[in-house]
């Protein structure tokens, strides 16, 4: 899959919390539960394993995505056209509202930051389109015109 070098860092970031802070404690959850005696019996024990048993899978799955990411080099790509990682400025034809949005790939798509997803139909719409291209676009309200204003990175 493929990430930014900001989203790859996320990644990193949210593994060393699960590794270093969240391991550690559900260990320990599972040390005194243990303490309390009888652990056929004991609801605090099993839900601890559980617990320890899903911070596992998630460490196990976050370290598999992380072993098999690939990096965007952001310097190899064009300028010129709308391709993923460039902010792109938009109108609306029809009511003639301006947005900036970021392309990104699927799993770093964040509309409050203006960050969406490659796969959805605004940005497939967009790719290619150069300065002064018009694009129409099948958004759930029908089919919307816009206008490409800017592209940087």
């Amino acid at each position: 899959m493929y990430y930014t070098q900001e989203g790859l860092n996320k990644l990193k970031a949210e593994l060393e919390q699960l590794i270093v802070v969240e391991r550690p404690a559900i260990s320990q959850q599972i040390a005194e539960a243990r303490d309390k005696g009888d652990l056929s019996e004991n609801a605090e024990y099993d839900a601890a394993k559980n617990a320890q048993g899903m911070l596992e899978l998630k460490i196990a799955r976050l370290q598999e995505v992380i072993r098999g990411a690939k990096i965007i080099d952001e310097s190899k790509l064009d300028n010129t056209k709308v391709l993923i990682l460039c902010k792109v400025k938009i109108k609306n034809m029809h009511n003639k509202a301006t947005m900036t949005y970021t392309l990104v790939p699927e799993n770093e798509a964040n509309l409050k930051e203006g960050k969406i997803s490659i796969n959805s139909p605004i940005a497939r719409g967009l790719l290619g389109k150069k300065v002064g291209d018009t694009a129409e676009i099948q958004v759930p309200a029908g089919k919307v015109k816009f206008e490409i204003m800017e592209i940087s990175r």
